[in-house]
């Protein structure tokens, strides 16, 4: 156990599984107070009992993060269980499979309402809590998705990403910034980190239980486009969550920081 996040109350939307989950116990780990907001009550409360159980503080609040009446609910629960709100981690999120023509407008607006404009209920919401605790820290989820070109050849071997997804996430970004210049007057630093190929559940087919079939479904991504061969984890994001929430990072604002193997470097 550590003290990074002593004292600090976290809200961590999608925090019931992947990569959320795995910064959930981090955080507890080095101290904080978890709120997991999520839809998916049955697997953020199983979250919840097992941040619990290890003796840490959490606690579940049901999320549509795209719903706004939903998300000012669920806000203000979370300022009322632990008395305020110090640090904001927007990781819910998801992609479709659709190829550009042919991507469907209701699949558009799906994948635009749920990742951007989820990130900025949320952080509306959150926003007011952060300046009354006299300044936090908000960290945003992209994707290499917002920085990479796409090509053909791409889809053909690593399969389809769809346009909104990558429209979403470069939305993340220029949000990112917009609120980091916001921030600054009110203490509030406003980071985003940019994940390539993380071995989740989401990503894998839904399950975890076969570490080397998992590591299988992106071995083409590994050999062709990372500098560092293998794959990355949730706990390799959370880290950097982490560093990026605590006060380590007091300078720091308005960054969007690459964690992909060396992939933006490479190609």
């Amino acid at each position: 156990m550590g003290d990074r996040l002593k004292g600090k109350v976290a809200v961590i939307t999608g925090g019931n599984s992947g990569i959320g989950a795995g910064t959930a116990e981090l955080f507890v780990q080095e101290g904080a107070k978890v709120i997991l907001m999520a839809r998916r009550e049955e697997q953020g409360r199983a979250v919840e009992q097992s941040l619990r159980d290890a003796g840490g503080e959490a606690t579940f609040i049901s999320c549509d993060v795209g719903d706004d009446d939903s998300v000012q609910k669920a806000v203000a629960q979370a300022a009322d269980t632990y008395g305020a709100i110090h640090v904001l981690f927007n990781n819910a999120g998801g992609g479709a499979g659709s190829r550009f023509p042919d991507e469907p407008n209701e699949e558009w607006l799906r994948v635009i309402h749920t990742n951007l404009t989820g990130t900025f209920f949320v952080s509306q919401a959150v926003w007011p809590h952060l300046v009354a605790s006299g300044g936090g820290a908000v960290v945003n989820m992209s994707s290499l998705a917002a920085q990479r070109g796409f090509s053909p050849r791409m889809q053909e071997e690593f399969g389809t990403t769809s346009a909104s997804y990558y429209a979403a996430k470069a939305g993340v970004d220029a949000l990112t910034r917009y609120m980091a210049g916001v921030g600054g007057r009110d203490n509030i630093r406003v980071n985003c980190v940019r994940p390539g190929q993380i071995i989740t559940p989401g990503a894998t087919g839904g399950t975890m239980n076969d570490p080397d079939g998992a590591r299988h479904v992106f071995k083409k991504m590994f050999d062709f486009a990372q500098i560092v061969q293998g794959p990355g984890y949730p706990e390799d994001v959370a880290n950097l969550v982490l560093f990026l929430s605590c006060d380590e990072s007091r300078f720091i604002s308005g960054e969007i920081i690459n964690i992909d193997g060396g992939v933006a470097a490479k190609i």
